[in-house]
């Protein structure tokens, strides 16, 4: 199926139509706290070890970065950047790291946008750690030993997962399975927007997350990123960004800021771009 027929808003035999699950985050209202990242842990048992400095083996499916515009008292300013998986969508489908596995042990979901983790086919080559440019992916290189009476914590709609595979986030597409289960008992196809968020959109105290289906021009997320689907989703929200936007990934990840200082940092394009310019003038 083309990407074209899967976006079409229209019904035919009773079916939905085609979801294009995306996310705003306003860097504007995030003071980093950190909310998002544990309750992301805790939703998707997402495991730890007791020395969590070394971050190289750390497993964090949302990680906080913190951005500076690198200048002195009194124009000093500071930005935390959240980042999931981006859920790329690539050429039609073909994001970077689906494209690479030779196990087919992640697959982009023409019927929802969402990159998907099969646990049980991954046997951890890790080409999609290395075709990820947001390394948004981590490698497990322990099983998860969970500290006594902690194993009473773990939620039975994610899977645990073993060492020697990759992990990331999945937009807790669990939520969204629960979700489609109650509404078929109800007789209904079509999930209300509210009835399908993320972990970490509820976590944030900021209400800095925004999630939705960026198809429907009635969910806040389409309303605040305003994605042109005829441009690969760019936004047409003068204040929003997506990172690293000229690699062609199409992200579902949208980033909404005022500081144009910000906005720049969000693709590393722009400073090779500029020092072009000034060489050639």
């Amino acid at each position: 199926m083309s990407q074209g027929h899967s976006n079409s808003n229209s019904t035919e035999k009773g079916q939905s139509r085609a979801k294009k699950y995306g996310m705003v985050i306003d860097l504007d209202k995030c003071t980093g706290c950190g909310s998002c990242m544990v309750a992301c842990m805790q939703e998707n048992n997402v495991p730890f070890k007791e020395d969590e400095t070394d971050k190289l083996l750390s497993l964090t499916w949302m990680r906080i970065y913190k951005l500076s515009n690198k200048k002195s008292f009194p124009d000093a300013d500071i930005c935390y950047l959240p980042r999931p998986c981006m859920h790329c969508e690539g050429h039609g489908g073909h994001s970077p790291c689906v494209s690479v596995c030779p196990a087919t042990a992640t697959d982009y979901s023409l019927e929802t946008g969402v990159v998907s983790q099969i646990y049980t086919r991954c046997f951890g080559c890790r080409y999609c750690m290395g075709a990820c440019p947001y390394h948004a992916r981590y490698f497990n290189w322990w099983d998860p030993v969970w500290p006594k009476g902690m194993e009473k914590s773990l939620s039975p709609n994610v899977s645990v997962r073993m060492r020697g595979i990759v992990e990331k986030c999945s937009f807790c597409y669990h939520r969204r399975q629960l979700a489609l289960e109650k509404a078929h008992l109800e007789g209904r196809r079509e999930l209300a927007e509210d009835e399908y968020q993320t972990s970490c959109t509820q976590a944030c105290p900021a209400g800095a997350i925004t999630f939705g289906d960026l198809f429907n021009p009635e969910h806040a997320v389409t309303k605040i990123a305003q994605p042109d689907h005829h441009l690969a989703g760019r936004p047409q929200n003068p204040d929003c960004f997506r990172l690293l936007e000229e690699l062609g990934t199409n992200p579902k990840v949208y980033y909404m800021t005022t500081r144009k200082w910000v906005r720049k940092l969000g693709d590393h394009y722009f400073g090779k771009k500029e020092g072009k310019r000034a060489a050639a003038h």
